[in-house]
């Protein structure tokens, strides 16, 4: 992902997302040097992407997102596995990230590819009502 790619990616963050990332949040990710990818389709139009930092000997997972309209076709579990792969290559022992309580489908997706469950954020993330917990999961490395 570079600094150009950001109005897409806000762009898709926006459609896929009641709570979307500021285009803020995206620049701040670049400037701290924050490994980060776009996938692209035939066009070379965006169409998902992914964020992650490295803390030590962790990867933390700060933001994953496929353009709906992309959606249901394989492409998250694709930037999943690019993340995981990632991660081994850098030596990380852990790949951490929060997911919404709500967000059965993400949930689902992380539980195929590895993930377990560690914790609940309580009211982590703003939500309609108030706000909404956080499922944290995680991938131990050191067993691959």
């Amino acid at each position: 992902m570079q600094a150009n790619d950001i109005v897409d990616v806000v762009s898709i963050e926006q459609e896929a997302n009641q709570f979307p990332w500021s285009t803020k949040n995206f620049q701040d990710c670049l400037k701290a040097n924050n490994d980060a990818w776009v996938f692209v389709d035939n066009s070379d139009d965006i169409i998902a992407y992914t964020i992650v930092q490295k803390v030590v000997d962790e990867t933390h997972l700060l933001n994953i997102c496929v353009k709906p309209s992309a959606q249901g076709k394989g492409l998250g579990r694709e930037v999943l596995n690019h993340v995981i792969d990632f991660a081994q290559s850098i030596s990380s022992i852990l790949i951490v990230l929060e997911v919404r309580s709500s967000n059965q489908r993400a949930q689902q997706l992380y539980s195929q590819a590895g993930f377990n469950e560690m914790s609940v954020r309580k009211n982590y993330y703003p939500a309609t009502d108030g706000r909404e917990d956080a499922v944290l999961m995680g991938m131990d490395l050191s067993f691959y």
